[in-house]
């Protein structure tokens, strides 16, 4: 099996992460969202498409 050098360097890095935190889900979360709050980004959050809308889109695809 083909073995990707970037996938394995993301979840190489990601279970650096994980482990740092202890591997508990509660305060990966907390350091996650306080990144996200840190990098000064805006979150855009657009309303959600309607069924109408993805079938449209898989026809077309």
């Amino acid at each position: 099996m083909f073995r990707d050098p970037i996938v394995e360097e993301v979840r190489a890095i990601r279970d650096q992460f994980a482990a740092r935190h202890n591997y508990d889900l509660d305060a990966i979360v907390r350091a996650l969202k306080k990144a996200s709050e840190e990098s000064g980004r805006q979150v855009v959050s657009l309303p959600p498409r309607s069924a109408a809308c993805e079938e449209v889109g898989r026809k077309a695809g």
